[in-house]
């Protein structure tokens, strides 16, 4: 029994690194130095990491990692010494991928499957931000960081990228989440509460809403990336962005979506 589990879930594991390799091709935008955002591509890994634990997650988000670092070989083309290049190599791409397989790690803590899936997310994408960070204010201080206040611009370039796409993440999962029952031995659907048709509309508008911000802020963001005479990528041109704009866009819009979820519980409650 525990070999038909074993290889049902190395199965698994196949199919979703297949699965999360093309949706890390497929981007919604892309930096010139590394780095990039995609459609939840890490929910894959994440999915099998909160199934079959950290172990076959690791294994998971190893392989994935090193598909990645195939994928990504041009990046190091940028470097001459093997410091450097090996640098980059266990920082942008070994830990930063592998760590999606600690994506599971509060399945035992907290009971309630989507939201232990989207803190498992939201956890996975802090380490691989952590992991940029830290390779860009050494390794690319220089490069595209600039070397005065390397750790400064790095936390902002890193910061253009893995922000939208850890929100991405965590609404996909969030859905996702909602509507399979991972915790089952063969997945299935869910059996949700009938949702009255003057409730059914206020989720996807939710939903929708948070993704016309990100949307929003990244192309106010990485309009200022480019310098206007050469048209190469800048960092330096990330002071020029109204961020008083954006907070203010994003606050009122973060306002609106928490009332339209506040409104759709309430009249989702049953009366007494």
């Amino acid at each position: 029994m525990k070999n038909r589990i074993t290889a049902k879930a190395l199965t698994e594991s196949a199919i979703m690194i297949a699965l999360a390799t093309v949706l890390s091709i497929i981007k919604l935008a892309d930096m010139p130095y590394g780095g990039s955002v995609t459609i939840a591509s890490a929910l894959p890994i994440a999915i099998i990491a909160y199934r079959y634990g950290a172990k076959v997650g690791l294994l998971a988000g190893t392989v994935h990692a090193v598909i990645q670092q195939l994928i990504g070989l041009s990046t190091l083309s940028y470097f001459t010494t093997w410091q450097s290049i090996l640098a980059i190599i266990v920082l942008d791409y070994i830990v930063a991928f592998m760590a999606t397989g600690l994506a599971g790690v509060f399945r035992k803590v907290i009971k309630n499957q989507p939201v232990a899936l989207c803190l498992g997310c939201a956890l996975i994408c802090l380490i691989r931000y952590a992991c940029h960070v830290i390779s860009g204010a050494t390794v690319w201080a220089g490069l595209s960081i600039p070397t005065e206040a390397a750790l400064s611009y790095s936390f902002i370039y890193n910061a253009t990228y893995m922000i939208p796409e850890t929100i991405i993440l965590v609404i996909v999962a969030l859905y996702v989440g909602s509507a399979v029952d991972f915790r089952a031995a063969m997945p299935t659907r869910l059996v949700k509460q009938e949702v009255p048709s003057n409730v059914s509309w206020i989720a996807p508008v939710a939903g929708l809403l948070s993704c016309a911000a990100i949307v929003y802020d990244v192309a106010k963001i990485f309009e200022q990336l480019q310098d206007a005479g050469s048209g190469e990528f800048d960092i330096t041109g990330i002071v020029n962005v109204d961020w008083v704009e954006l907070i203010v866009m994003n606050a009122v819009i973060a306002v609106v979506v928490v009332c339209l979820l506040i409104v759709r519980r309430s009249l989702l409650k049953k009366p007494e």
